[in-house]
């Protein structure tokens, strides 16, 4: 199936200004992409859609993405755990909820239960249900009596032969990346961001382990000690660093060829502005949160400046931060960060596309055809892809989740 995209004002995912043009699909892939006054015969396709002179751009990439963490702008839970029937109805759930949204890529952060984003992406893969492109992750994993989700005797033992055991399980599941919980969390029990939860030999471990077994490893890192053993460890993406001092800066610009970041300002901003009942105390998150901004907004542009492939992505699916509410990172990067409209595009196409590992992330010749088509120019007004009615076309791989109005 050949189809034409035609009269669309082109951001191509690489921060380059908006160009006339036409996109011809074949298949799941983009064939071409004649921009200027070039056109495309429309007897090349098999269907025609006239974009209309909107913005046609790369599907975005959540890089921070907690799909089973069960709140969405659809339904929201006032517990975090959920019985797991239900939990598994979040999950799909939210997986279309992001689709939903323009989210045609989505690089997991851990989940709340052992296996079900492996299931969840065998079942997106084979159009069973609809929902990004997933690389899946397994329990979040953190010591026995650290702070985060208990993942059970076979995972929580110490030392680097547990780890190079935990690794293999993760292996032979069909995990892709293993989320590891190398801080503690402030806004869950203060003053425990700074602690180290793993030794040096057991990130070592995991880091030769999972080169070995060709897995990625996606790590929790708030100060420099952490910072440093997720670097040395190999992670492919760091979240957080709020408090990277100098020398762990320095780190990470030296890793920016392999390693990304992605501060996850989203749950801050949500955190800072939540309005809970009286019986629920969120003090301590919104001191924590305020004051990683503080740090953030500094170190951000920093790292930027220094060649830091840095991505969006803000732990979304708690009940104050929903799933869905994704997109609003990109305005968040352009307040709090000095981000310009088309660098947070990038931040949430193409460089998310190298996240991925995928031909994703940019209207290019020969990368898969995940693609938005926008009702104005989100490289003026970032935000307006916070309204999913401004998305009149969502496509993935070619196909139509969403067809513009006749």
């Amino acid at each position: 199936m050949r189809t034409l995209i035609r009269d669309a004002r082109i951001f191509d995912g690489t921060g380059s200004a908006l160009v006339q043009g036409s996109v011809l699909i074949d298949g799941d892939r983009i064939a071409k992409v004649a921009l200027g006054p070039s056109a495309i015969a429309d007897g090349d396709a098999g269907s025609v859609i006239d974009a209309a002179g909107r913005t046609l751009m790369p599907g975005l990439v959540e890089s921070h993405a907690h799909l089973t963490w069960g709140s969405s702008v659809e339904k929201i839970y006032h517990q975090f755990v959920l019985p797991p029937e239900e939990l598994k109805v979040a999950a799909w759930r939210n997986a279309r909820v992001l689709l939903d949204h323009g989210f045609t890529s989505a690089y997991s952060a851990g989940a709340l239960a052992d296996g079900i984003e492996v299931e969840l992406a065998r079942a997106i893969d084979a159009g069973e249900t609809p929902g990004p492109r997933l690389v899946p992750s397994t329990l979040e994993r953190s010591p026995e009596g650290a702070e985060g989700v208990e993942t059970g005797d076979v995972f929580n033992g110490r030392g680097p032969d547990a780890i190079r055991q935990f690794v293999s399980y993760c292996k032979e599941g069909g995990i892709r990346s293993i989320k590891l919980v190398v801080s503690g969390e402030d806004a869950l029990k203060p003053g425990t961001a700074q602690h180290v939860l793993y030794t040096k030999e057991e990130m070592e471990a995991a880091g030769a382990a999972a080169r070995e077994a060709g897995l990625w490893i996606a790590t929790h890192a708030y100060y420099p000690e952490a910072i440093d053993l997720a670097l040395k460890a190999g992670a492919r993406i760091i979240y957080h660093a709020s408090y990277a001092d100098e020398a762990a800066a320095d780190a990470m610009v030296a890793a920016r060829d392999s390693t990304f970041y992605a501060p996850s300002p989203g749950v801050s901003i949500a955190a800072i502005e939540a309005n809970p009942p009286p019986h629920i105390d969120m003090s301590a998150a919104k001191a924590s949160a305020a004051e990683r901004m503080e740090l953030e907004r500094k170190l951000v542009p920093a790292l930027k400046a220094r060649g830091v492939k840095i991505l969006i992505g803000g732990d979304y699916g708690f009940p104050f931060n929903p799933n869905g509410r994704n997109a609003r990172d990109l305005q968040i990067f352009v307040d709090h960060f000095g981000y310009t409209p088309a660098e947070a595009l990038v931040a949430g196409t193409r460089l998310g596309g190298e996240l991925m590992g995928l031909p994703v992330g940019e209207v290019k010749e020969g990368y898969l055809a995940d693609l938005l088509l926008v009702d104005g120019d989100p490289t003026e007004d970032v935000a307006i892809l916070q309204d999913k009615a401004r998305l009149a076309m969502i496509m993935k791989g070619g196909a139509l989740h969403k067809a513009p109005a006749a």
